[in-house]
């Protein structure tokens, strides 16, 4: 995730290695959710899908205002 106004601030990335699973386990990733100190802010979301190699192999975007 990255704040569109303040995109310094680091929300948190991990990566999780793929075993066949249908879903992401709870707590897996490490985060700090979207809370603007004022006002509102224009936050980005990017998931990848890697293969062994480290290649994307498929990618979902999303940006909201917030809140």
């Amino acid at each position: 995730m990255v704040g569109r106004n303040a995109p310094s601030y680091n929300h948190g990335r991990d990566k999780v290695a793929y075993r066949g699973e249908s879903q992401v386990s709870y707590g897996v990733f490490r985060y700090k959710g979207p809370y603007p100190p004022s006002g509102s802010h224009t936050c980005s979301w990017t998931v990848k899908a890697l293969d062994a190699k480290g290649k994307t192999v498929a990618e979902g975007k999303s940006s909201k205002k917030l809140p």
